[in-house]
Parts: structure tokens; C-alpha cells; sequence
């Protein structure tokens, strides 16, 4: 009898293919929503409503936060393996 060796890791693949799909829409989507903001801040301003402003601003520079991070850790990633 012949053991047949395993040449696709399937389960480690799945995990990949899984974690580019959740990193790849949830990167777009956060930075969809700095952009958004960004929009919403500047029509905001225009019309007076100070406090909205500063809430779309705050969002804003979270979500460019959040993509810098993930730029960032991805990386570090990349550079460690």
C-alpha cells in the first residue's frame, strides 16, 4: 500500500484565502468610509453645522487611521516571514 503525499495544505489555504477576503473587503469598506466622511465634513462646514462637521472629521481621520494600521501591519508581516 502507497501513502500518497499531501501536496495542497488545504485547511492553511482556506485560512488564507479567508483572511485576504475579510482584510480585502474590510480595508475597502473602512477606507469607502473615509472617504465618505471626508465628503460629509466638507458639505457640513459649508452649511454651518460645526458640531456634524466635527464628528464626520473625527470619523474620517479614524478610518485613514485604521488603513494606515493595516498598511502597516501588513508589512511588518510580509518583512518577518
Amino acid at each position: 500500500m502507497r501513502v500518497l503525499a499531501t501536496v495542497v495544505d488545504t485547511s492553511a489555504l482556506a485560512k488564507v484565502v479567508l483572511s485576504s477576503l475579510l482584510a480585502g473587503i474590510g480595508i475597502t469598506a473602512v477606507f469607502a468610509v473615509a472617504i465618505l466622511s471626508a465628503t460629509r465634513f466638507a458639505e457640513m462646514r459649508r452649511e454651518g453645522r460645526m458640531t456634524e462637521a466635527v464628528g464626520f472629521a473625527a470619523l474620517g481621520i479614524t478610518g485613514l487611521a485604521v488603513c494606515t494600521a493595516a498598511v502597516v501591519v501588513g508589512i511588518v508581516i510580509m518583512a518577518s516571514k
